[in-house]
């Protein structure tokens, strides 16, 4: 018997459960899975519909999780994995993080202010919006504007090294 910590939850594994967590075509070792998804402990829900989540194009498995109706926090929690985090991106698709430095592919006009930042300007130690991936801070003329992502380009695509600043 192997227990599993499994985000403040053990879950006790057999040696086959253990090996068959490894195999990418052990799904039918997995149809186990139609009784322990009913378990009250909130780790063995979650570490068994993740499981079956993954061999989700199986007809047996979209039966077993339609089967139960569990918490909404326990799928949450067993399909955060899965789930893809958006990040923003350059006018290149390029991830840009904090402190960045940048380059703008076009000219632009800043609201609220008498000047054109022309293409080419180079705008360091970025900061990311965070509930707007489309939308970058910078300063530009001592100026701290709000940039869309999609006119500035990553300084490690084609405008020389990536330079980030602290």
């Amino acid at each position: 018997m192997f227990k599993a910590f499994y985000n403040r939850f053990f879950v006790a594994l057999c040696n086959t459960c253990l090996t068959a967590l490894d195999q990418q075509n052990a799904y039918n070792h997995w149809q186990c899975l139609a009784g322990s998804i009913w378990n009250n402990e909130p780790g063995v829900q979650v570490l068994s519909y993740r499981i079956l989540y993954s061999y989700k194009e199986k007809e047996w498995a979209n039966e077993i999780m339609s089967s139960v109706e569990l918490d909404e926090g326990v799928v949450n929690w067993a399909l955060y994995p899965y789930q893809a985090k958006e990040s923003h991106k350059d006018s290149n698709g390029t991830d840009l993080v904090n402190g960045d430095t940048v380059v703008l592919t076009q000219n632009l006009n800043v609201k609220g202010t008498n000047f054109t930042a022309p293409k080419g300007t180079i705008v360091r130690r970025i900061r990311l919006v965070p509930d707007n991936t489309e939308q970058i801070e910078g300063k530009i003329n001592e100026q701290t504007i709000v940039i869309l992502t999609k006119y500035v380009g990553n300084r490690n695509n084609g405008y020389g090294l990536r330079v980030n600043c602290i």
